[in-house]
């Protein structure tokens, strides 16, 4: 999940990003409209339509920058040891989203929209398989190391993707606040009995 936003710098685009991201905060995805956005941006709805023709178009953008965000943050991991990259990982999906439950939930709305708008479907597609080949990455490089156990590494990076996927779900459904907290010890004792080889 994003980072909160940084003050906002003078790329027309990227306002608009960060001005997104907090009208969805705000409002949700059910509640979002281009004047919201705008009001977030300072600026009209007509500057942001310059930019973006429709709102779903300016929401996939959405969905784009999200991504990229989230692989600047992984790539600033500097460690390249595969247990404790590993580590560093399951704590950017399962640690750091707590303190963005706003947006989680409005993440959840826009998923359930996945199955009828083709542009949602695409990026959430693209981002599980960019986030499942960091998982599949790392385990594969811990194997080559001997660090874990010769597993297969696609079948392991899905059941920590489904812990994941599993657990923000209840956060936001269930308003369960302990969810996150629990697949996160979820995982490491998978990793650990899975990966480790440890009882």
């Amino acid at each position: 999940m994003a980072d909160s936003p940084e003050p906002s710098p003078s790329d027309p685009n990227e306002q608009i990003m960060r001005a997104t991201y907090r009208a969805l905060r705000e409002h949700g995805y059910a509640d979002l409209t281009m004047k919201r956005i705008a009001e977030e941006y300072g600026k009209s709805t007509a500057a942001i339509h310059y930019h973006y023709d429709t709102k779903d178009e300016l929401l996939a953008a959405f969905l784009d920058y999200l991504l990229d965000r989230f692989r600047e943050t992984v790539h600033e991991v500097e460690t390249t040891d595969p247990e404790h990259r590993l580590e560093l990982l399951l704590d950017k999906l399962l640690v750091e989203p707590e303190d963005h439950r706003d947006l989680l939930i409005a993440m959840l709305e826009m998923r359930s929209q996945a199955p009828y708008k083709d542009t949602f479907s695409e990026r959430f597609q693209q981002n599980d398989e960019y986030v499942r080949y960091m998982l599949t990455t790392v385990i594969d490089h811990g194997i080559t190391e001997d660090v874990f156990t010769d597993i297969n590494a696609e079948h392991v990076s899905r059941a920590l993707m489904t812990i994941v996927d599993g657990a923000r779900t209840r956060e936001v459904v269930l308003d369960d606040p302990d969810a996150l907290a629990t697949a996160r010890r979820t995982a490491d004792e998978y990793v650990t009995a899975v990966l480790l080889g440890d009882e």
